[in-house]
């Protein structure tokens, strides 16, 4: 059986996620050009359900307000630390797969790269709402994408299914939190844990 490639797990919910996707295309990127880019995210109810009825149950735990808090000042610190400006979103009725689902759209047109980064900026740098489809439509116009199929993908069945695909794998390779990161089978964890991937990674033959 042929070894997979290296991979990370990515969302565009977790300002870890969005610090290595930073640090992987900044400072690292003949690694993010070698690995494969798979979205994690909380699935909506009608998903969730359709996931559990095959016996895969993802894991979510609720945040305390302390972690809260410790995550806020945490990230504060690390954006200072690489120079980004960085704007906390506020999520008043957050809908995770609006953004990701509509990565699979942008994906299959040829720019998922092109859109992961426009969707980090809007979220973190700009502070504006991802869960919104019309935000999803406007990145769409930027990149040239057809704008009604970003803005729709969360409803469209074809793309639910890839996005229930895309949670199965997620699960197989068992992950738990983002940013993850896998390479045969060694995996990694967290932001911090970007240079172990990036030199298990560079010790391949290219």
């Amino acid at each position: 059986m042929a070894r997979r490639r290296p991979r990370w797990y990515f969302s565009f919910r977790s300002p870890y996620s969005w610090m290595a996707y930073r640090d992987l295309t900044d400072v690292h990127k003949d690694v993010a050009d070698r690995v494969d880019w798979l979205p994690f995210w909380e699935p909506d109810e009608a998903a969730a359900r359709e996931l559990a009825s095959g016996g895969v149950e993802l894991p979510y735990v609720p945040m305390s307000r302390e972690k809260h808090l410790y995550i806020l000042q945490d990230v504060r610190r690390l954006a200072r630390e690489r120079g980004l400006s960085l704007v906390w979103p506020v999520d008043r009725e957050p809908r995770w797969e609006v953004s990701h689902l509509a990565y699979l759209v942008a994906e299959e047109l040829g720019a998922g790269r092109e859109f992961v980064d426009h969707v980090y900026r809007a979220r973190w740098e700009l502070g504006e709402d991802i869960s919104d489809p019309e935000v999803m439509a406007r990145i769409g116009d930027r990149l040239g994408l057809d704008r009604q199929r970003l803005a729709g993908a969360c409803d469209d069945p074809d793309v639910r299914a890839r996005g229930m695909e895309a949670l199965n794998s997620l699960y197989r390779d068992g992950v738990f939190g983002v940013p993850f990161f896998i390479d045969g089978y060694e995996k990694f964890w967290g932001v911090d844990r970007l240079p172990g991937f990036v030199a298990a990674v560079r010790s391949r033959p290219a």
